[in-house]
């Protein structure tokens, strides 16, 4: 993972696989939070009623640091790993996978099982689109409302977002930074008479 950017998906998708009469069915989805997560969890639970099973992973964050993977009550390593390695190899963040089982009858043994997590995590990820994020630098920029369009170019110009903005006669703006463009930036803001700018 590049130090500039990261990357997600697009949108949820959901997959199947089959094995011996049972049923994976996973869902992938983007996130952005641990609350997040909770509550698209308790929503598929609500979908599916019926399963045996909810196996999860997920990685979330910029720096990818925050993870974590569920067996829910399968074979040790045998389910919530084998999504997270998918995630991992395909270089994803904020995203969670969820897979749900319906149990056909025929034990599987832990190798059935590593494949079917696996075969159908990689089936779900690959029918959403790969899209690739800046990482964002937050400021706090205040400035005299007659700067408006001179700080709205550079905005423009180095691809910034606006998180927040409250513009009266004294404008306060809420931006990220692309990281890729953070040094310009903040040389052409610095340039600006009357504008003050302080990291988040």
């Amino acid at each position: 993972m590049s130090s500039n950017y990261y990357f997600t998906i697009f949108e949820k998708s959901i997959a199947e696989f089959k094995d011996r009469g049972s049923r994976f069915i996973a869902c992938a989805f983007p996130i952005n939070s641990i609350a997040e997560f909770k509550i698209q969890l308790a929503a598929i639970k609500k979908d599916f009623p019926k399963a045996t099973h909810y196996c999860f992973a997920y990685r979330i964050g910029t720096d990818a640091t925050i993870f974590r993977s569920s067996d829910a009550g399968e074979p040790s390593g045998s389910a919530g790993k084998p999504i997270l390695g998918q995630i991992d190899s395909n270089e994803l963040t904020d995203v969670a996978v969820v897979v749900i089982r319906f149990f056909g009858g025929s034990l599987l043994g832990v190798p059935g099982l590593i494949n079917a997590y696996k075969t159908s995590t990689a089936l779900a990820l690959q029918t959403t689109a790969k899209i690739k994020k800046d990482i964002l630098v937050y400021y706090n920029l205040e400035f005299d409302y007659t700067k408006m369009n001179e700080v709205m170019l550079v905005i423009k110009k180095f691809n910034c977002a606006i998180l927040k903005n409250e513009a009266t006669l004294f404008c306060k703006l809420q931006i990220g930074i692309p990281k890729s463009n953070l040094e310009i930036s903040l040389l052409k803001f610095n340039e600006m008479n009357g504008l003050r700018i302080e990291k988040i």
